[in-house]
């Protein structure tokens, strides 16, 4: 049942439970992006290993977030039990064999695989609002930082970088309001405020250098299997904006990164987005927009993106109509809006006349899925009721001795696991203020030593340089200076240079993408 080019996903059955034919994915058009959704324990993860492991046999790299833990098994070859065997029985699956797969684990915290980071710089301003959760004049001044930033060289690398950039910006306010707008103290003090909701979810682990190199989950291994990127999501899953944004980050990076390739034989990387709506949920409109653009640009990249969620309802149409191949495990039917979600999932597949879409979801089986994939012309197939195959990798977590095992001996060992703190906007706006500071006091000291009165005796002339003329001229001062006249200090010299210096350096920007992440 195996075909070259295709994946086998599993076995359609006719009204009367009899063996239809194989449901399989063509490859060439893995890029057109998928869906699999189905309430909790009727078999979204396992449909989501078949597919992965699809992938990978044919040399295609994945990238799949493992929320529940049960995802790592895939490294591990199967092993025969009862309900795996019985379901190949079942669908006449003859070729079945159990096999491991290249694996990568990740984790923004370094736990469960290698540290996986981004700066602040390429995660860019609209993200970064995004996951701060920032009002309008917030996301204003977050944008106006990175204009800054860009423009003076400041590179903003980790959260400290960001926050004594925005100490700046509050210091100097009123002159860089004149420049790019209003810039309130309190949105200032607002951010700063979020950023350390931030630093205490663990936020600090997930910027700084080494950055990802989006080549490092495009490999293939010595076999030619496509290697698996696994991102330990179970602990990431405590802060849901967090997981969200890292995923949208990583999917703006390889839509600004990758070249054009058109419509290849098959995909250059398949992104598996589970709990797809954690994506969707309260997200600004200009953001749902530029998501549906890059999943509808990426596509021409040699990307496939599938989300997975349990309800359709949970993908915004726009991005919907994005999706060629679905598979749609069982939904409940009890509230209003799960009726409409079944109503939704019905309408959207090419109907098959040998069954009622709406009535056969609510009755499907654990395993059993609603499948249509793009064929042909890329037109979608009839939907079909289909058993899906048991996967050939283990079905089940590893144990924590095997995941490190293989964490031993990742070819990317040693890549990632170190933090690097090279000089970036903190140590070099904390430079300018000591440099500042500095010429600062020997200045006051100068203006103080000038001040002494000088120790003359005898008496002397009004008019001939006496001491009585030196009091004069220092009472003249101090009349001059209480009159309203004030030299400026050379920290705001020093300051207003800094900003002057910002304001003028237009050619020097770096150019971002539709997410607000940096083009390289």
């Amino acid at each position: 049942m195996i075909e070259d080019g295709k994946i086998f996903i599993g076995a359609s059955r006719n009204p009367d439970d009899s063996i239809n034919k194989p449901e399989y994915l063509d490859l060439k058009f893995g890029n057109r992006h998928g869906l699999v959704t189905g309430a909790t324990g009727t078999g979204k993860t396992v449909t989501l290993q078949v597919l992965a492991e699809g992938f990978s046999r044919a040399g295609v790299p994945v990238f799949a977030a493992d929320i529940k833990g049960d995802l790592s098994g895939i490294a591990a070859k199967g092993e025969a039990k009862d309900f795996l065997t019985k379901r190949a029985d079942q669908i006449g699956f003859t070729d079945y064999e159990f096999d491991q797969f290249p694996v990568i684990f990740w984790d923004l915290f370094g736990e469960k695989g290698h540290r996986v980071r981004t700066t602040v710089a390429e995660m860019g301003p609209l993200l970064l609002a995004r996951l701060m959760d920032a009002s309008e004049p917030q996301e204003g001044v977050i944008n106006i930082a990175f204009k800054l930033a860009d423009q003076a060289g400041l590179p903003l690398l980790d959260l400290k970088d960001f926050t004594s950039l925005l100490n700046y910006m509050g210091e100097n306010a009123t002159e860089l309001s004149n420049q790019y707008g209003l810039i309130s103290k309190a949105s200032v003090g607002s951010i700063q405020r979020a950023l350390l909701v931030l630093e205490q979810q663990g936020a600090e682990h997930f910027f700084g250098e080494p950055a990802l190199k989006i080549s490092d989950i495009m490999r293939t291994s010595n076999n030619g299997y496509g290697q698996i990127s696994v991102l330990a999501a179970d602990k990431l899953m405590m802060n849901p904006r967090l997981y969200a944004t890292f995923l949208l980050w990583l999917l703006s990076e390889l839509f600004e990164e990758l070249p054009e390739v058109g419509d290849p034989d098959k995909p250059k990387l398949v992104f598996f987005f589970d709990e797809a709506h954690l994506l969707f949920n309260d997200a600004p409109k200009v953001l749902v927009e530029r998501v549906e653009q890059v999943v509808r640009l990426i596509r021409s990249k040699g990307v496939g993106v599938y989300f997975v969620t349990q309800n359709p309802l949970d993908v915004p149409e726009t991005v919907l109509a994005q999706l060629g191949n679905r598979a749609q495990h069982a939904l409940r039917a009890y509230s209003p809006r799960e009726q409409k979600a079944v109503r939704t999932a019905a309408d959207t597949f090419r109907p098959n006349p040998a069954f009622d879409c709406a009535t056969v979801i609510t009755n499907l089986g654990t395993g059993e899925a609603l499948v249509s994939t793009l064929e042909a012309r890329g037109a979608p197939s009839i939907v079909e009721r289909t058993l899906i195959r048991p996967p050939s990798g283990r079905v089940g977590p590893l144990t924590d001795g095997e995941r490190q095992q293989i964490m031993d001996r990742s070819p990317v060992l040693g890549v990632y696991d170190e933090d690097v703190d090279r000089e970036s906007a903190f140590e070099i706006l904390a430079a300018r203020a000591k440099k500042a500071a500095d010429a600062e006091a020997a200045k006051r000291a100068q203006e103080a030593a000038e001040q002494q009165p000088s120790s003359t005796s005898g008496w002397s002339l009004p008019g001939f340089g006496g001491s009585n003329d030196d009091n004069q001229q220092g009472r003249g001062q101090s009349r001059g200076r209480s009159s309203g006249y004030q030299r400026e200090t050379v920290v705001e010299a020093a300051m207003k240079s800094v900003a002057r210096t910002v304001a003028t350096q237009v050619g020097r920007a770096l150019v971002r993408g539709i997410l607000g992440s940096l083009k390289r």
